[in-house]
């Protein structure tokens, strides 16, 4: 990740007195929060709620995230209310992922490479090799900053032409909930922001850390579909029916050859209809559906499970050990046995 050195004081300026730390030495992975006036309070509280609810079986924190801003002191919000941040840019040198959520006063102000000053700066702070991420259109920060030439990102799905229009450079995906390039992410509308949260704890401490952290805040641990199924239609069709039944039922029974045919039979419909609403409810087809759900139970049974790989592979419907592999390497770029020497390590 690229950003540009912070300027230089000039020859005259006195020699800047030494700044405390902002986090405490524990060992915990590092977070900082860069908000803006015109914050909305929310994107800060799924930050710290997902992340400050991640544990070790001990029940020890995962994350140490903290609240920062440019100038300390009181933020406007979108709401009634200001919020007073006591941490200035100097948090972001010590963090390992800076996450950066959306401002309603200033995003769509940004151009590329036109960034307020004291903004720039700011960023310039990051140390490489830290993650940052974007939560809505917190993502114009990051595309101004040149963050996202050539990389794969998103932002809230009415706000896509917009952004396109502004940073032709980005390779923007309108379609899906949040990406990950490298070391920068960026998330869709601000629900979106639970779910690449959710991804930062899966990613660091594994699924069985993110699956944990998903059932106290009551919400799925990982969200079907993209933003394709929240934009508004110009005539949209009445559904009389649902695929639910149909996914709860394949869910019980992952470990089977399931066809299209039988899906469509638990709601009643032709597998025609069935896989146009299938897909109008979830944002992709039921085959690659199937295949989520069954990864995502394969990475839970590598984590906690001492099952073969083989196995693992019975249980989760794709049959063979190389099935398996394929499946998981086009998804994750890593092994089954990778996979699980990382996370049983962490664990």
């Amino acid at each position: 990740m690229a950003l540009p050195p912070p300027p230089a004081p000039p020859s005259s300026a006195a020699p800047a007195s030494p700044v405390s730390p902002v986090f405490r030495t524990t060992g915990r992975h590092r977070v900082a929060v860069l908000v803006r006036h015109g914050l909305l309070p929310i994107e800060v509280g799924i930050a710290h709620r997902i992340l400050g609810l991640a544990a070790a079986a001990d029940r020890t924190p995962l994350y140490e995230v903290v609240t920062c801003t440019t100038d300390p002191g009181p933020v406007r919000t979108n709401a009634d209310f200001t919020v007073n941040v006591p941490h200035g840019p100097e948090a972001l040198a010590e963090a390992d992922t800076v996450i950066v959520p959306a401002s309603h006063e200033s995003d769509e102000t940004y151009t590329e490479g036109r960034l307020p000053a004291p903004l720039a700066e700011a960023l310039a702070r990051i140390r490489p090799g830290a993650r940052i991420a974007s939560i809505c259109t917190g993502a114009y920060v990051l595309a101004a900053a040149g963050l996202l030439d050539g990389r794969r990102a998103t932002t809230h799905w009415a706000h896509c032409d917009h952004f396109r229009a502004l940073f032709p450079r980005v390779r923007l995906d309108p379609d899906i909930l949040y990406t990950e390039d490298g070391d920068v992410l960026t998330s869709a509308g601000v629900a979106s922001g639970i779910d690449l949260c959710l991804h930062l704890v899966r990613q660091d401490f594994g699924s069985a850390a993110a699956n944990a952290v998903a059932r106290r805040t009551v919400v799925p641990p990982h969200r079907d579909g993209g933003q394709a199924q929240y934009i508004e239609l110009p005539v949209p069709e009445p559904r009389l029916h649902s695929t639910g039944r149909a996914r709860a039922w394949a869910l019980d029974r992952l470990g089977e050859p399931l066809t299209l045919r039988q899906l469509a039979e638990r709601e009643s419909m032709s597998v025609r209809t069935f896989t146009r609403r299938f897909r109008e409810e979830t944002g992709m087809s039921p085959q690659r559906w199937l295949t989520r759900q069954r990864i995502e139970r394969a990475r839970h049974l590598l984590e906690t499970a001492d099952l073969p790989i083989d196995r693992i592979a019975d249980h989760t419907g794709f049959g063979t050990a190389a099935s398996l592999r394929q499946h998981f390497q086009s998804t994750l770029g890593v092994s089954p046995s990778a996979y699980r020497r990382t996370f049983r390590s962490q664990r």
